[in-house]
C-alpha cells in the first residue's frame, strides 16, 4: 500500500548535535541542516511534524556520559517527541492524512516505523496536547505522584518547579485525587501567582526570595507527606528536612544540576530518612507505559472540563527550537515548551 501526498519539498531542515556541550549549551554546539527528504521504505510512514517536543531531559542525551537514554549521535538528527501528519505511507493502517506521534523531532520531516508511532485524534484534544498534557509530560506526573508517591486523600504535597510542565500537572492532581495541601515552588512571582490563581495550589513561594528550607516550612508548619522533585539541589535537602514519618519522595528531575561543570552536593540531611522511614524512589516514565490507558480515562476528561489546567509556551519555526530548548533550561516557559512548524 503507497500512497503520497502532492507537492512534497525536495528538502527538510533538521537540527544536528555537533559537539558535546560543555556546561551550557552554545549554539556552536548545534547546527540546523538542509538534508534531502527522506523516502519512506516498506512499513513507515513520512510525516510532516507540526509540533515539537523540547524537554530538559534532552541535555542528558546530549552528553556522552552513561544514561538511561543513549546519546545523540554527532552529525546526526536529534531526537525528541513530535506529533504530525502522514503524508505517505508505505505501512497497512495508516494513510495520507492520518496524525500521529512519535519520536523524531528536531526536524521537519521524518520517515518514522509505523510500529513507532502513536496515531492520535486531533479532534478529541489539540494536537499539541498529546506533547504534554495527555502525553508523555502528564504521564509523568501521574506515574510519579500516584504510583511513585503513592498519593492518599489527605496528604500534604509538596511540589518543585510546579509552574512547569510536569510539575503543574502533578499540584493539580495531587489536588484533584484529595490532598489536604499543595504546595508550589517556582522561580519568578509571575509563575507564583500562576500557580495560586490558575492552578489552585494552596500555598507556593519563589525559591529566588530566600532558603528553601525556611520557606518551606511557612507553607507546610507540619511537615510534608509526598515531595515530587523536578530540581533536586536544595530543594531536595529542605524537603527531605520537612518529611513526615513514612514520607514519600518521587525523584523526577534534577534541572538545578544538568549544566553543573563541578559535582554538586547532595542532601546533607539523608539521615532523617531514618527517623522519618521516609522514601526516596527516581523513576522514568518509560516505565509506567502500562498506566496510560487508565491516565487519558481519568485524566482526559478533567481537562476536557477545566478542572485540570494546563499553559503552553508556543515558539514558532523549526530554525527556533534550540532556542526554545534553551529556554526550557533557563525556565522561560509557563508549562509545556512547545515548537509549532
Amino acid at each position: 500500500m503507497s500512497s503520497t501526498h502532492p507537492a512534497l519539498p525536495a528538502l527538510s531542515r533538521e537540527w544536528h548535535l555537533l559537539s558535546r556541550p560543555v556546561g551550557w549549551p552554545k549554539p556552536e554546539d548545534f547546527a540546523l541542516v538542509e538534508a534531502p527528504l527522506p523516502v519512506p521504505g516498506e512499513g513507515q510512514v513520512l510525516v510532516r511534524n507540526r509540533y515539537l517536543s523540547v524537554d530538559p531531559y534532552m541535555r542528558g542525551r546530549m552528553s556522552a556520559a552513561k544514561s538511561y537514554a543513549p546519546p545523540y549521535e554527532l552529525g546526526e538528527p536529534m531526537l525528541g517527541g513530535a506529533v504530525g501528519e502522514v503524508v505517505a505511507s508505505r505501512a497497512e493502517g495508516l494513510a495520507v492524512g492520518d496524525h500521529v506521534l512519535h519520536r523524531l523531532g528536531w526536524r521537519e520531516y521524518a520517515a518514522v516505523d509505523a510500529s513507532a508511532a502513536v496515531q492520535v485524534d486531533p479532534k478529541a484534544a489539540p494536537l499539541a496536547a498529546y506533547l504534554g498534557v495527555l502525553g508523555m509530560t502528564g504521564l509523568t506526573a501521574y506515574a510519579g505522584l500516584l504510583r511513585i508517591a503513592a498519593l492518599k486523600e489527605g496528604d500534604t504535597v509538596f511540589v518543585s518547579g510546579a509552574a512547569g510542565a510536569v510539575g503543574s500537572q502533578a499540584g493539580q492532581i495531587a489536588r484533584l485525587k484529595g490532598a489536604a495541601r499543595v504546595i508550589g515552588s517556582a522561580g519568578s512571582d509571575e509563575k507564583v501567582r500562576l500557580l495560586l490563581d490558575e492552578y489552585g495550589f494552596d500555598a507556593a513561594f519563589n525559591y529566588k526570595d530566600g532558603p528553601v528550607a525556611e520557606q518551606l516550612g511557612a507553607a507546610a508548619p507540619d511537615g510534608i507527606d509526598v515531595y515530587f522533585d523536578n530540581v533536586g539541589g536544595e530543594h531536595l535537602e529542605a524537603a527531605v528536612g520537612a518529611l513526615r514519618v513514612h514520607g514519600r519522595i518521587a525523584l523526577c528531575g534534577m534541572i538545578s544540576l544538568y549544566n553543573a561543570t563541578e559535582p554538586v552536593p547532595g542532601p546533607r540531611n539523608l539521615g532523617r530518612l531514618i527517623q522519618t522511614r521516609g522514601r526516596i524512589e527516581g523513576f522514568l516514565v518509560s516505565d509506567h507505559r502500562d498506566l496510560q490507558p487508565r491516565f487519558v480515562q481519568e485524566v482526559g476528561p478533567w481537562i476536557a472540563s477545566g478542572a485540570l489546567k494546563h499553559r503552553e509556551t508556543v515558539v514558532d519555526g523549526v530554525e527556533n527550537t534550540l532556542e526554545a530548548f534553551l529556554g526550557v533550561l533557563r525556565g522561560d516557559n509557563t508549562g509545556k515548551m512547545i515548537v509549532k512548524l
